[in-house]
């Protein structure tokens, strides 16, 4: 993993995700364009509804850009928190 500053940041996100991406690999779509590390936690996937609670290591900057692009794709992302370790 690269990290940039000695920054890494760890967060865990709650993830709902709407019908029409239940069946996209977003998850690991995530870790690959962003070089992140994911961890699922617990998950709840159904034919209609599903939802995620991801964890995410990363450089700071890697991290901001996923969830912003989670978002971007209609899924909608809570922050249960995180902490930025140097």
């Amino acid at each position: 993993m690269r990290t940039y500053n000695g920054l890494v940041a760890k967060g865990r996100f709650h993830l709902t995700f709407p019908e029409h991406l239940i069946q996209e690999p977003v998850i690991y779509s995530v870790g690959k364009q962003f070089d992140v590390i994911t961890n699922i936690r617990r998950a709840n996937v159904e034919d209609r509804f599903g939802w995620v609670i991801l964890e995410m290591e990363g450089p700071d900057d890697a991290m901001r850009d996923a969830v912003g692009w989670l978002s971007d794709k209609g899924i909608q992302v809570e922050s249960l928190g995180g902490v930025v370790e140097g």
